[in-house]
């Protein structure tokens, strides 16, 4: 496989070929499979130069109904350094869109199963891309709430597995370390 970004520490390997259909043969699953073949999607998407839909793989990795006991969380665990990895990493000429817009319409419009659960993951992400790129605007024409910190971290303690608050502040906090606002494009 041509690699036009270096691979994510954060995710599976990929294999040299891969597309969209490895996600379909789940047919209805969203089990623990079905998000592992989500995380090896994104990171082949991102190794393949399409930074946009490598972070949409990793949305529907985050949908996944998992309990927080399965094996594979075990080597990779809920992909949130991995959405730092790709927001931080993209290259200022490849395309990813405004992030912190895609995340804010997706949880806003999020629907079941477990809306709730999903919907704050994708606030989650949301915070994440506030402080990776903290300089994107906000969606002017989309009326919505946007949470505090301690909401989404409240949240995911009560709708997320077990652990997934501590994960996701612990990913938040290496982000504010990494990232100053001379970091991150507009």
């Amino acid at each position: 496989m041509p690699s036009f970004f270096p691979p994510c520490p954060h995710l599976p390997a990929p294999p040299d070929k891969m597309d969209a259909g490895a996600l379909s043969a789940h047919g209805p699953a969203r089990d623990a499979d079905f998000y592992f073949t989500a995380l090896t999607y994104g990171h082949y998407l991102w190794q393949s130069g399409f930074a946009a839909r490598a972070v949409l793989s990793l949305d529907r990795a985050l949908g996944a109904d998992l309990q927080g006991n399965e094996a594979v969380l075990r080597d990779w665990p809920l992909p949130y350094a991995a959405q730092v990895w790709f927001l931080g990493h993209t290259p200022k000429d490849v395309f990813i869109g405004n992030p912190r817009v895609h995340f804010q319409h997706l949880a806003d419009r999020m629907n079941e199963p477990r809306r709730e659960q999903r919907r704050w993951r994708i606030w989650a992400c949301w915070g994440l891309s506030r402080v990776v790129l903290p300089n994107l605007p906000d969606d002017p024409k989309h009326a919505v709430r946007e949470p505090t910190f301690a909401e989404i971290s409240a949240n995911l303690d009560r709708y997320g597995i077990p652990g997934e608050r501590a994960l996701w502040e612990s990913v938040i906090a290496i982000a504010r370390a990494s990232f100053t606002p001379s970091d991150s494009t507009s």
